[in-house]
Protein backbone atom coordinates (compact mmCIF):
# COMPACT_ATOMS: atom_id res chain seq x y z
CA UNK A 1 0.00 0.00 0.00
CA UNK A 2 1.30 3.31 -0.97
CA UNK A 3 2.82 5.71 1.79
CA UNK A 4 5.64 5.61 4.22
CA UNK A 5 7.48 7.16 7.06
CA UNK A 6 10.25 9.08 7.08
CA UNK A 7 12.61 9.41 9.92
CA UNK A 8 14.81 12.80 9.07
CA UNK A 9 16.26 12.65 12.29
CA UNK A 10 18.47 9.53 11.87
CA UNK A 11 19.22 6.94 8.95
CA UNK A 12 20.56 3.50 8.77
CA UNK A 13 24.39 3.00 9.49
CA UNK A 14 26.89 0.09 7.78
CA UNK A 15 25.51 -1.83 10.79
CA UNK A 16 22.01 -1.83 9.25
CA UNK A 17 21.04 0.05 12.54
CA UNK A 18 18.87 3.76 12.34
CA UNK A 19 21.62 5.56 14.59
CA UNK A 20 23.63 7.97 11.70
CA UNK A 21 22.44 11.19 12.66
CA UNK A 22 21.55 13.41 9.74
CA UNK A 23 22.11 17.29 8.62
CA UNK A 24 18.54 18.15 10.14
CA UNK A 25 18.95 16.37 13.56
CA UNK A 26 17.45 18.05 16.04
CA UNK A 27 15.87 20.69 13.72
CA UNK A 28 12.16 20.61 12.87
CA UNK A 29 9.96 17.82 12.98
CA UNK A 30 11.41 14.37 13.12
CA UNK A 31 8.79 12.04 11.35
CA UNK A 32 7.49 13.11 7.30
CA UNK A 33 4.53 10.58 6.67
CA UNK A 34 4.06 10.58 2.68
CA UNK A 35 3.92 8.98 -0.54
CA UNK A 36 0.12 8.65 -0.59
CA UNK A 37 -1.21 9.45 -3.34
CA UNK A 38 -3.87 12.38 -3.42
CA UNK A 39 -2.50 13.25 0.32
CA UNK A 40 -0.12 15.85 1.08
CA UNK A 41 3.21 14.64 3.55
CA UNK A 42 2.66 15.40 6.76
CA UNK A 43 4.91 15.64 9.43
CA UNK A 44 5.19 15.21 13.68
CA UNK A 45 7.04 15.96 15.96
CA UNK A 46 9.40 13.99 17.76
CA UNK A 47 8.25 11.09 20.16
CA UNK A 48 4.93 10.80 18.40
CA UNK A 49 6.18 8.35 16.01
CA UNK A 50 2.87 6.21 16.75
CA UNK A 51 0.25 9.54 16.27
CA UNK A 52 2.37 9.11 12.78
CA UNK A 53 1.62 5.51 11.98
CA UNK A 54 -1.56 5.78 13.31
CA UNK A 55 -2.36 8.85 10.52
CA UNK A 56 -0.56 7.26 7.77
CA UNK A 57 -2.90 4.26 8.11
CA UNK A 58 -5.92 6.39 8.26
CA UNK A 59 -5.09 8.26 5.57
CA UNK A 60 -4.15 5.42 3.44
CA UNK A 61 -7.71 3.73 4.43
CA UNK A 62 -10.02 6.60 3.18
CA UNK A 63 -7.94 7.60 0.27
CA UNK A 64 -8.61 3.94 -0.86
CA UNK A 65 -12.19 5.22 -0.22
CA UNK A 66 -11.89 8.40 -1.43
CA UNK A 67 -12.72 10.08 1.52
CA UNK A 68 -9.62 11.52 2.39
CA UNK A 69 -9.86 14.98 4.22
CA UNK A 70 -6.98 16.63 5.36
CA UNK A 71 -7.85 18.13 8.86
CA UNK A 72 -5.29 20.78 8.33
CA UNK A 73 -7.31 22.33 5.31
CA UNK A 74 -10.53 22.94 7.99
CA UNK A 75 -7.64 25.00 9.87
CA UNK A 76 -9.37 28.36 8.06
CA UNK A 77 -11.41 30.44 9.79
CA UNK A 78 -14.97 30.79 9.30
CA UNK A 79 -14.66 34.66 8.30
CA UNK A 80 -11.63 33.82 5.72
CA UNK A 81 -13.62 30.41 4.55
CA UNK A 82 -16.72 32.77 3.66
CA UNK A 83 -15.15 35.95 2.03
CA UNK A 84 -12.76 33.94 -0.26
CA UNK A 85 -14.72 30.31 -1.12
CA UNK A 86 -18.01 30.39 -0.02
CA UNK A 87 -19.55 33.95 -1.19
CA UNK A 88 -17.60 34.39 -4.47
CA UNK A 89 -19.69 31.35 -5.24
CA UNK A 90 -23.09 32.46 -4.33
CA UNK A 91 -25.40 33.53 -7.42
CA UNK A 92 -29.07 33.98 -7.75
CA UNK A 93 -31.65 36.82 -6.97
CA UNK A 94 -29.16 40.24 -5.88
CA UNK A 95 -31.70 41.48 -3.76
CA UNK A 96 -31.75 38.10 -2.29
CA UNK A 97 -27.63 37.59 -1.95
CA UNK A 98 -27.63 41.14 -0.38
CA UNK A 99 -30.04 40.02 2.23
CA UNK A 100 -28.26 37.06 2.65
CA UNK A 101 -24.89 38.96 3.13
CA UNK A 102 -26.32 41.08 5.77
CA UNK A 103 -27.31 38.23 7.55
CA UNK A 104 -24.28 36.00 7.54
CA UNK A 105 -22.26 39.11 8.28
CA UNK A 106 -24.72 40.48 11.35
CA UNK A 107 -25.83 36.97 12.79
CA UNK A 108 -22.84 34.59 11.97
CA UNK A 109 -19.77 35.92 11.52
CA UNK A 110 -19.69 38.18 14.35
CA UNK A 111 -19.84 35.29 16.96
CA UNK A 112 -18.35 32.71 14.90
CA UNK A 113 -15.97 34.03 12.23
CA UNK A 114 -12.61 33.84 14.13
CA UNK A 115 -13.28 30.16 14.76
CA UNK A 116 -11.60 27.68 12.43
CA UNK A 117 -13.62 25.01 10.36
CA UNK A 118 -12.70 21.85 12.35
CA UNK A 119 -12.63 23.72 15.71
CA UNK A 120 -16.61 24.29 14.97
CA UNK A 121 -18.18 21.62 17.13
CA UNK A 122 -22.09 20.75 18.05
CA UNK A 123 -21.25 22.39 21.87
CA UNK A 124 -20.15 25.61 19.83
CA UNK A 125 -23.31 26.09 18.02
CA UNK A 126 -25.27 25.25 20.98
CA UNK A 127 -23.58 28.30 22.44
CA UNK A 128 -23.67 30.52 19.25
CA UNK A 129 -27.45 29.88 19.34
CA UNK A 130 -27.97 30.55 22.92
CA UNK A 131 -26.11 33.94 22.58
CA UNK A 132 -28.53 34.65 19.50
CA UNK A 133 -31.48 33.74 21.69
CA UNK A 134 -30.93 36.85 23.30
CA UNK A 135 -30.39 39.47 20.39
CA UNK A 136 -32.82 38.52 17.68
CA UNK A 137 -36.00 36.76 17.21
CA UNK A 138 -36.86 33.85 16.80
CA UNK A 139 -37.79 34.39 12.85
CA UNK A 140 -34.23 35.85 12.30
CA UNK A 141 -32.55 32.94 14.46
CA UNK A 142 -33.93 30.35 11.78
CA UNK A 143 -32.53 31.94 8.83
CA UNK A 144 -29.50 32.70 9.98
CA UNK A 145 -29.08 28.57 10.92
CA UNK A 146 -30.09 28.23 7.72
CA UNK A 147 -27.29 30.12 6.15
CA UNK A 148 -24.84 28.74 8.56
CA UNK A 149 -25.98 24.97 7.52
CA UNK A 150 -25.05 26.18 3.94
CA UNK A 151 -22.14 27.39 4.63
CA UNK A 152 -20.90 24.13 6.53
CA UNK A 153 -22.13 22.04 3.86
CA UNK A 154 -20.26 23.80 1.02
CA UNK A 155 -16.97 22.88 3.64
CA UNK A 156 -17.77 19.34 3.69
CA UNK A 157 -18.19 19.45 -0.21
CA UNK A 158 -14.77 21.40 -0.38
CA UNK A 159 -13.16 18.39 1.61
CA UNK A 160 -12.44 20.98 4.34
CA UNK A 161 -14.23 19.24 7.16
CA UNK A 162 -15.72 15.92 7.46
CA UNK A 163 -18.87 16.50 8.44
CA UNK A 164 -21.17 19.42 9.09
CA UNK A 165 -22.24 19.85 12.77
CA UNK A 166 -25.57 20.90 12.26
CA UNK A 167 -26.59 17.99 11.29
CA UNK A 168 -25.71 16.38 14.45
CA UNK A 169 -28.87 14.91 15.77
CA UNK A 170 -28.04 16.10 19.71
CA UNK A 171 -28.69 19.63 18.84
CA UNK A 172 -31.92 21.08 17.99
CA UNK A 173 -32.19 24.06 15.14
CA UNK A 174 -34.53 26.94 16.40
CA UNK A 175 -37.88 27.16 14.68
CA UNK A 176 -40.09 29.52 13.93
CA UNK A 177 -43.42 30.19 16.76
CA UNK A 178 -47.01 29.71 15.19
CA UNK A 179 -48.53 32.62 14.26
CA UNK A 180 -51.64 33.53 12.15
CA UNK A 181 -52.27 35.59 9.47
CA UNK A 182 -54.40 38.49 10.32
CA UNK A 183 -57.29 40.28 8.97
CA UNK A 184 -58.16 43.95 9.26
CA UNK A 185 -61.68 45.16 10.13
CA UNK A 186 -63.31 47.45 7.50
CA UNK A 187 -63.19 50.19 10.21
CA UNK A 188 -58.91 49.99 10.49
CA UNK A 189 -58.75 50.02 6.97
CA UNK A 190 -60.51 53.27 6.03
CA UNK A 191 -59.50 54.60 9.15
CA UNK A 192 -55.62 54.16 7.91
CA UNK A 193 -56.57 55.15 4.32
CA UNK A 194 -57.90 58.19 5.71
CA UNK A 195 -54.76 59.15 7.74
CA UNK A 196 -52.75 58.22 4.13
CA UNK A 197 -51.56 61.56 2.21
CA UNK A 198 -54.15 61.80 -0.84
CA UNK A 199 -52.12 60.64 -3.29
CA UNK A 200 -51.07 57.44 -1.30
CA UNK A 201 -54.15 56.57 -0.71
CA UNK A 202 -54.75 54.67 -3.54
CA UNK A 203 -51.69 51.95 -2.25
CA UNK A 204 -54.10 51.04 0.56
CA UNK A 205 -57.00 50.32 -2.25
CA UNK A 206 -54.67 47.93 -4.01
CA UNK A 207 -53.26 46.47 -1.42
CA UNK A 208 -56.59 45.76 0.17
CA UNK A 209 -58.49 45.43 -2.97
CA UNK A 210 -56.24 43.09 -4.45
CA UNK A 211 -53.90 41.62 -2.85
CA UNK A 212 -50.67 43.30 -4.21
CA UNK A 213 -47.59 43.19 -2.06
CA UNK A 214 -46.11 46.32 -0.93
CA UNK A 215 -43.59 46.09 -4.14
CA UNK A 216 -46.07 44.87 -6.66
CA UNK A 217 -48.20 48.04 -5.88
CA UNK A 218 -45.49 50.25 -5.90
CA UNK A 219 -44.71 48.77 -9.30
CA UNK A 220 -48.10 49.07 -11.05
CA UNK A 221 -48.62 50.89 -13.95
CA UNK A 222 -51.85 52.61 -15.39
CA UNK A 223 -51.06 50.19 -17.81
CA UNK A 224 -51.03 47.14 -15.86
CA UNK A 225 -55.36 47.85 -15.18
CA UNK A 226 -57.42 46.48 -18.04
CA UNK A 227 -61.21 47.99 -16.77
CA UNK A 228 -62.34 46.60 -19.98
CA UNK A 229 -61.57 43.35 -18.70
CA UNK A 230 -61.97 44.01 -15.35
CA UNK A 231 -58.79 42.82 -13.93
CA UNK A 232 -54.92 43.71 -13.24
CA UNK A 233 -52.12 42.58 -14.40
CA UNK A 234 -49.46 42.31 -11.70
CA UNK A 235 -46.13 41.98 -14.03
CA UNK A 236 -43.09 43.49 -11.72
CA UNK A 237 -42.48 44.91 -8.58
CA UNK A 238 -40.38 48.11 -7.44
CA UNK A 239 -37.01 47.11 -4.97
CA UNK A 240 -33.76 48.43 -3.83
CA UNK A 241 -30.88 46.62 -4.80
CA UNK A 242 -27.31 47.81 -3.66
CA UNK A 243 -28.83 50.71 -2.76
CA UNK A 244 -30.69 51.57 -5.71
CA UNK A 245 -34.08 51.32 -7.10
CA UNK A 246 -35.02 48.44 -10.04
CA UNK A 247 -38.01 47.44 -11.92
CA UNK A 248 -38.43 43.13 -11.34
CA UNK A 249 -40.35 40.39 -11.66
CA UNK A 250 -42.88 39.85 -8.80
CA UNK A 251 -42.08 37.06 -6.03
CA UNK A 252 -41.20 33.81 -7.44
CA UNK A 253 -40.74 35.42 -10.78
CA UNK A 254 -44.15 34.73 -11.99
CA UNK A 255 -46.75 37.23 -12.80
CA UNK A 256 -50.58 37.02 -12.39
CA UNK A 257 -53.72 38.15 -13.33
CA UNK A 258 -56.50 39.63 -10.38
CA UNK A 259 -59.75 39.98 -10.81
CA UNK A 260 -60.54 43.90 -10.12
CA UNK A 261 -63.90 44.94 -8.56
CA UNK A 262 -66.11 47.53 -9.82
CA UNK A 263 -65.29 49.48 -6.22
CA UNK A 264 -61.71 49.71 -6.74
CA UNK A 265 -61.75 50.20 -10.12
CA UNK A 266 -63.93 53.57 -9.23
CA UNK A 267 -60.55 54.48 -6.46
CA UNK A 268 -58.16 54.27 -9.74
CA UNK A 269 -60.00 56.59 -12.05
CA UNK A 270 -60.36 58.67 -9.19
CA UNK A 271 -56.84 58.75 -8.08
CA UNK A 272 -55.71 59.45 -11.85
CA UNK A 273 -57.84 61.84 -12.48
CA UNK A 274 -56.60 63.67 -9.68
CA UNK A 275 -52.66 62.33 -9.89
CA UNK A 276 -51.82 61.70 -13.44
CA UNK A 277 -49.04 58.33 -13.71
CA UNK A 278 -45.97 59.03 -14.23
CA UNK A 279 -43.39 57.72 -16.65
CA UNK A 280 -40.54 55.97 -14.72
CA UNK A 281 -37.44 54.87 -16.04
CA UNK A 282 -35.31 52.18 -13.69
CA UNK A 283 -33.05 49.49 -14.48
CA UNK A 284 -34.11 45.68 -14.47
CA UNK A 285 -33.30 44.20 -11.67
CA UNK A 286 -29.75 45.38 -11.39
CA UNK A 287 -29.05 48.79 -11.14
CA UNK A 288 -24.99 48.04 -10.84
CA UNK A 289 -22.86 48.53 -14.01
CA UNK A 290 -22.78 45.44 -16.31
CA UNK A 291 -19.74 43.44 -16.52
CA UNK A 292 -20.62 41.77 -19.46
CA UNK A 293 -23.10 41.71 -22.55
CA UNK A 294 -25.54 39.87 -21.38
CA UNK A 295 -26.05 41.45 -18.00
CA UNK A 296 -25.95 44.45 -20.49
CA UNK A 297 -29.22 43.16 -22.05
CA UNK A 298 -30.37 41.77 -18.39
CA UNK A 299 -30.22 45.19 -16.72
CA UNK A 300 -31.43 47.15 -19.81
CA UNK A 301 -33.77 50.05 -18.19
CA UNK A 302 -37.14 49.97 -18.57
CA UNK A 303 -40.00 52.66 -18.71
CA UNK A 304 -43.45 52.20 -16.81
CA UNK A 305 -46.43 54.96 -16.13
CA UNK A 306 -46.49 54.20 -12.73
CA UNK A 307 -49.99 54.79 -10.77
CA UNK A 308 -48.12 56.39 -7.50
CA UNK A 309 -44.99 58.13 -7.05
CA UNK A 310 -43.38 61.07 -4.85
CA UNK A 311 -44.43 64.58 -5.70
CA UNK A 312 -41.36 65.27 -7.38
CA UNK A 313 -42.27 62.28 -10.30
CA UNK A 314 -39.59 59.64 -8.44
CA UNK A 315 -40.63 56.47 -7.37
CA UNK A 316 -41.28 55.36 -4.15
CA UNK A 317 -39.05 53.48 -1.77
CA UNK A 318 -40.74 50.93 0.30
CA UNK A 319 -37.88 51.58 3.39
CA UNK A 320 -39.19 55.47 3.15
CA UNK A 321 -42.68 54.81 2.76
CA UNK A 322 -42.97 52.56 5.58
CA UNK A 323 -41.20 54.93 8.14
CA UNK A 324 -42.71 58.08 7.07
CA UNK A 325 -46.31 57.33 6.07
CA UNK A 326 -47.68 53.32 6.99
CA UNK A 327 -45.73 54.09 10.63
CA UNK A 328 -47.18 57.25 10.94
CA UNK A 329 -50.95 55.90 10.18
CA UNK A 330 -50.67 52.91 12.39
CA UNK A 331 -49.67 55.55 15.20
CA UNK A 332 -52.45 58.27 14.48
CA UNK A 333 -54.92 54.81 14.71
CA UNK A 334 -53.37 53.69 17.81
CA UNK A 335 -52.03 50.23 16.27
CA UNK A 336 -48.72 51.10 17.53
CA UNK A 337 -47.54 53.66 20.28
CA UNK A 338 -46.44 57.28 19.28
CA UNK A 339 -42.94 57.78 18.24
CA UNK A 340 -40.38 58.57 20.47
CA UNK A 341 -37.68 61.41 20.33
CA UNK A 342 -34.00 60.12 20.26
CA UNK A 343 -31.05 62.44 20.14
CA UNK A 344 -29.32 62.78 16.55
CA UNK A 345 -25.33 62.08 16.42
CA UNK A 346 -23.24 65.10 17.52
CA UNK A 347 -25.92 66.88 19.24
CA UNK A 348 -27.95 67.63 15.60
CA UNK A 349 -31.01 67.59 17.22
CA UNK A 350 -33.66 64.96 17.27
CA UNK A 351 -35.61 62.17 15.51
CA UNK A 352 -38.94 60.42 16.04
CA UNK A 353 -38.24 56.67 15.79
CA UNK A 354 -41.33 54.11 15.59
CA UNK A 355 -41.20 50.86 17.30
CA UNK A 356 -40.82 47.78 15.30
CA UNK A 357 -44.67 46.70 14.07
CA UNK A 358 -43.41 43.77 11.35
CA UNK A 359 -47.61 42.07 12.76
CA UNK A 360 -49.00 45.21 11.12
CA UNK A 361 -47.24 45.77 7.82
CA UNK A 362 -48.19 46.81 4.55
CA UNK A 363 -49.24 43.12 4.27
CA UNK A 364 -51.74 43.22 6.42
CA UNK A 365 -53.96 44.53 3.30
CA UNK A 366 -52.51 40.93 1.86
CA UNK A 367 -54.42 39.27 4.46
CA UNK A 368 -57.29 40.97 4.46
CA UNK A 369 -58.13 40.11 1.05
CA UNK A 370 -57.23 36.74 1.49
CA UNK A 371 -59.88 36.47 4.02
CA UNK A 372 -62.52 38.54 2.54
CA UNK A 373 -62.16 35.86 -0.80
CA UNK A 374 -62.06 32.78 1.34
CA UNK A 375 -64.84 33.55 3.90
CA UNK A 376 -67.23 34.27 0.77
CA UNK A 377 -66.37 30.55 0.02
CA UNK A 378 -64.19 31.61 -2.71
CA UNK A 379 -62.25 28.58 -4.81
CA UNK A 380 -58.59 28.38 -2.99
CA UNK A 381 -57.31 27.31 -6.02
CA UNK A 382 -58.26 30.69 -7.49
CA UNK A 383 -57.69 32.80 -4.42
CA UNK A 384 -53.65 30.97 -4.71
CA UNK A 385 -53.43 31.82 -8.01
CA UNK A 386 -54.36 35.53 -7.67
CA UNK A 387 -52.60 36.25 -4.61
CA UNK A 388 -49.22 34.54 -6.73
CA UNK A 389 -48.34 31.41 -4.54
CA UNK A 390 -46.58 28.49 -5.99
CA UNK A 391 -49.70 26.18 -5.43
CA UNK A 392 -53.21 26.29 -3.43
CA UNK A 393 -50.90 24.12 -0.04
CA UNK A 394 -49.10 27.31 0.31
CA UNK A 395 -52.40 29.55 0.47
CA UNK A 396 -54.52 26.76 2.92
CA UNK A 397 -51.18 26.69 5.12
CA UNK A 398 -51.24 30.62 5.52
CA UNK A 399 -55.13 31.22 5.71
CA UNK A 400 -56.66 27.95 6.30
CA UNK A 401 -58.05 29.51 9.28
CA UNK A 402 -60.18 32.12 7.54
CA UNK A 403 -62.40 29.01 5.85
CA UNK A 404 -65.63 29.14 7.48
CA UNK A 405 -66.53 26.50 9.70
CA UNK A 406 -68.50 23.45 8.30
CA UNK A 407 -72.67 24.20 8.24
CA UNK A 408 -74.46 21.44 7.56
CA UNK A 409 -74.52 21.89 3.97
CA UNK A 410 -72.44 18.69 3.35
CA UNK A 411 -75.56 16.44 5.52
CA UNK A 412 -77.98 18.49 3.05
CA UNK A 413 -76.24 17.88 0.58
CA UNK A 414 -76.03 13.71 1.19
CA UNK A 415 -79.91 14.00 2.03
CA UNK A 416 -80.36 14.91 -1.44
CA UNK A 417 -78.60 12.79 -2.84
CA UNK A 418 -80.16 9.88 -0.86
CA UNK A 419 -83.34 11.44 -1.58
CA UNK A 420 -83.51 11.62 -5.09
CA UNK A 421 -81.92 8.00 -5.26
CA UNK A 422 -85.06 6.90 -3.41
CA UNK A 423 -87.40 8.49 -5.44
CA UNK A 424 -86.53 7.35 -8.47
CA UNK A 425 -87.62 4.00 -9.51
CA UNK A 426 -85.10 3.08 -11.50
CA UNK A 427 -82.43 3.31 -9.23
CA UNK A 428 -81.99 0.58 -6.36
CA UNK A 429 -79.64 1.48 -3.30
CA UNK A 430 -78.45 -2.33 -3.44
CA UNK A 431 -77.46 -1.63 -7.14
CA UNK A 432 -73.76 -0.93 -8.01
CA UNK A 433 -74.09 2.75 -9.63
CA UNK A 434 -71.13 5.23 -11.27
CA UNK A 435 -70.21 7.68 -8.07
CA UNK A 436 -70.21 10.68 -10.37
CA UNK A 437 -73.38 10.59 -11.64
CA UNK A 438 -75.04 8.42 -9.28
CA UNK A 439 -76.83 6.52 -12.41
CA UNK A 440 -76.93 3.03 -12.05
CA UNK A 441 -74.73 0.22 -14.29
CA UNK A 442 -76.49 -2.71 -15.95
CA UNK A 443 -75.37 -5.66 -14.57
CA UNK A 444 -76.18 -8.52 -16.46
CA UNK A 445 -77.51 -12.05 -14.04
CA UNK A 446 -74.65 -14.43 -14.09
CA UNK A 447 -74.61 -17.35 -15.62
CA UNK A 448 -75.90 -20.93 -14.06
CA UNK A 449 -72.98 -22.84 -13.08
CA UNK A 450 -72.17 -25.20 -16.13
CA UNK A 451 -74.22 -23.31 -18.78
CA UNK A 452 -72.77 -22.41 -22.03
CA UNK A 453 -70.38 -18.61 -20.89
CA UNK A 454 -70.06 -19.52 -17.53
CA UNK A 455 -66.47 -18.19 -16.17
CA UNK A 456 -64.78 -19.05 -13.05
CA UNK A 457 -63.42 -16.12 -13.15
CA UNK A 458 -65.94 -14.13 -12.81
CA UNK A 459 -66.77 -16.31 -9.51
CA UNK A 460 -64.42 -16.12 -7.21
CA UNK A 461 -66.57 -16.52 -4.52
CA UNK A 462 -67.17 -20.10 -5.55
CA UNK A 463 -63.65 -20.44 -6.66
CA UNK A 464 -62.71 -19.65 -2.80
CA UNK A 465 -65.15 -21.85 -1.33
CA UNK A 466 -64.89 -24.91 -3.29
CA UNK A 467 -61.06 -24.91 -3.04
CA UNK A 468 -61.75 -24.12 1.14
CA UNK A 469 -63.79 -27.07 0.77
Amino acid sequence: MAGYIEDRWLKKGPDGKRNVRTQLYGVGKRYKVAGIPGVRARSFPDKQKKAAEEWLATAQSDSLKGEFVDPRDGDLILREYVDKYWWPGRTGDPATLESVSRKVRNQILPYLGSVSLRHIKVDTLRKWLKDLEGVVSPGTAVVAWENLKNILDCAVDDERIRKNPCRAKTIKAPTRPPTKARAWTRQRVAAMRAEMPPQYRILVDVGVGAGLRHGEALGLSVDDVDAEAGVIHVRRQLRTVAGGLVFSLPKGNKTRVVPMSDHLASRIREHLAAFPAVAVTLPWKDPRPPQTKVEEKERAPQTHRLLVTNRNGTAVRVNMWNQHYWKRALAAVGVIPPPEAVARKKGRGSRLVYKAAHEHGFHCLRHTYASVQLDSRENPVAVSRWLGHADASITLRVYGHFLPDADGRGRQAMDAWFAGASESPSISLDAPCDVETGVEEAVPAPPERGSVGASNAGDTSSDLGEEAA
